[in-house]
């Protein structure tokens, strides 16, 4: 898993609730042999394209400069529905880095640490006011989400603080996944089982 530390771009105002795994990404795509790597294309499909195949202007995705943003901005219950991990792979294949929401589909929002995606937890009156800031000034507008410090910059300068369990923190600020985190403390792990092997030998018959 790649390491994040900040990322700072333009940000799609995806302005609706329930965006549902569904929506991100069809099931029919997770078993018809694509790659993980090669879902990004069909990220969204269900509103990007029409029924033709081609894109849809009316899409936000398709239009210029949200093209190739790399954060979201969302309403409530951003990933509810199935527990697809599918649905983060898509967004990390279309280049998105974080969603910015109010709250977020609990195991999305466990797969989105898994796999290096942040899920940033705002009040909805701030991710309005990122919204307007960034329709005001389409193209020069850029947002930073900064997990180091636990802070989203707006286009305008205003800092705001978001907040993010310390363990998922540390965890994606060097690239680890819940194995490579455990991994870390080997010594440690291996210290108390030859600790607990001593006090307890019967349980490691």
């Amino acid at each position: 898993m790649d390491k994040f530390t900040k990322v700072t771009g333009v940000a799609t105002p995806l302005m609706r609730q329930n965006v549902d795994t569904d929506l991100i990404i069809r099931i029919e795509r997770l078993v018809d042999n694509v790659t993980r790597e090669g879902l990004g294309p069909y990220a969204f499909e269900q509103i990007r394209f029409k029924p033709d195949g081609s894109e849809d202007p009316d899409c936000i995705f398709n239009q210029a400069p949200y093209r190739d943003a790399p954060i979201i901005l969302s309403r409530e219950n951003f990933g509810c529905g199935s527990s697809r991990e599918g649905a983060v792979w898509a967004l990390k294949g279309m280049g998105i880095k974080a969603v910015i929401a109010p709250y977020f589909g609990d195991i999305f929002n466990n797969n989105c640490f898994q796999n290096g995606l942040l899920p940033v937890a705002l009040p909805i009156h701030e991710i309005e006011q990122l919204a307007d800031e960034m329709k005001a000034s389409p193209g020069n507008a850029r947002i930073t989400v900064d997990l180091e410090n636990c802070q989203v910059i707006s286009p305008t300068g205003r800092t705001i603080p978001f907040q993010v369990d310390a363990r998922r923190q540390h965890a994606m600020l060097n690239g680890l996944d819940d194995i490579a985190l455990t991994l870390s403390r080997r010594d440690e792990i291996e210290a108390w089982q030859a600790s607990d092997k001593s006090s307890r030998p019967w349980v490691w018959l």
